[in-house]
């Protein structure tokens, strides 16, 4: 993400370039994982995952012969961002069905709170890294190295039993008959929607902040390309730590209270952190917010996974998949905000606009209120089966 922000303002220069990087890639991810929910709940799943990762490496090379023939425009960046767009609707949905039947129910939150520290882990060493490679040498080898590791990644899964849908074997409808039973059993699982929607909340309307980190870093601080690196590090440090916090905490209930004080704080944290002028005292704030961050995305697809039915997981997690699929978009209008106010007065809005809308949905929804409850009788139906 960092590499792709980077050589994105290199060729460009303009902070709206950002926005288009990563609208591209969420447009198909957005249509595209209605499908790949439905697919994963076809297909086995782990070879699925293989072809989906098999597809990001072939489209890395490619950005990589660019580069080295020195080829490399703007336009090249969305096509391949496009592709990246379609596989991970298809990637992301079958990975998430693999580890919940793999872990099983009882310990879900605490190995989705490890799943999320490692991929913050990836945060903090990948920007330190990718930023000092930038720096000191070329694009080039960032790239060189980006591939090595997706070809890594696609190797491990072998290591991974196939793996069906419970149903997959007894029950096979049309594509669109699936697609259309997702639909079907959101709304028919009242709970279910709402955990949905309150997860778009943070995704669409805060979490955008990291794609205009580029643009704050030179605006107020004239960091440049290291101060990025160290920025989006500091944030990586913080989903570990609130990634760990969650996993030390375990399967103990107490979903509702962490999930919606971890996205409050989560705008109040990232508030603070737009309104501090020294770097280094900066970090603080964003190592918070951080935390918070990725603490109420943990807990928040901990409850919906522990919600669902197996037979609609992939389908379920395809509806996750398109909250992260708004983020970019929410890029695009915080970047224009940030073109015409400054990125820390963007950043710091969209803050303000996330804690509000956070305190109007508790107030609003009972179901909301009565999650734990939920999830508690759903936990006893896993014990019992």
């Amino acid at each position: 993400m960092l590499t792709r922000s980077l050589l994105a303002w290199e060729l460009t220069g303009e902070a709206t370039a950002l926005a288009y990087i990563n609208l591209i890639i969420a447009v198909p991810m957005i249509f595209a994982s209605l499908i790949g929910g439905a697919v994963t709940d076809r297909v086995e799943r782990r070879r699925l995952l293989v072809f989906g990762q098999s597809l990001i490496v072939a489209n890395e090379l490619f950005i990589l012969s660019l580069l080295l023939f020195n080829k490399l425009e703007f336009w090249h960046m969305l096509c391949t961002a496009f592709i990246a767009g379609c596989a991970f609707p298809f990637i992301m949905p079958a990975r998430m069905a693999i580890t919940v039947n793999v872990v099983g129910p009882q310990r879900l939150q605490t190995a989705l709170a490890f799943q999320a520290g490692a991929l913050n882990f990836t945060r903090v060493v990948g920007p330190a890294m990718m930023g000092i490679v930038i720096a000191q040498t070329s694009f080039v080898n960032a790239y060189y190295f980006s591939t090595v590791l997706y070809g890594m990644a696609t190797l491990f899964m072998f290591g991974i039993e196939p793996n069906y849908s419970e149903k997959i074997l007894t029950e096979r409808k049309p594509l669109f008959s699936d697609i259309g039973y997702g639909f079907q059993y959101i709304f028919e699982n009242r709970a279910v929607l709402i955990c949905l929607v309150f997860g778009l909340l943070p995704m669409f309307l805060a979490m955008p902040f990291q794609n205009i980190l580029v643009v704050m870093a030179e605006e107020t601080w004239q960091t440049g390309e290291s101060g990025v690196g160290i920025l989006m590090a500091a944030g990586g440090i913080g989903g570990v730590i609130g990634a760990l916090w969650i996993a030390r905490k375990g399967d103990n209930g107490g979903y509702l209270g962490i999930m919606l004080g971890s996205t409050f704080f989560f705008g109040i944290f990232l508030a603070v952190f737009t309104q501090t002028t020294n770097f280094y005292y900066a970090l603080i704030p964003l190592l918070i917010a951080n935390i918070c961050a990725s603490a109420c995305q943990t807990v928040n697809s901990a409850a919906i996974q522990l919600l669902v039915d197996d037979n609609v997981r992939g389908r379920m997690s395809s509806f996750m998949l398109m909250s992260f699929g708004l983020t970019p978009v929410g890029v695009f209008p915080m970047a224009l905000a940030a073109d015409s106010i400054g990125a820390g007065n963007a950043i710091l809005g969209a803050s303000f606009i996330l804690m509000v809308t956070v305190a109007l949905f508790y107030f609003t929804s009972k179901t909301l209120r009565n999650l734990d409850s939920a999830l508690e009788a759903k936990r006893e139906i896993g014990k019992t089966s």
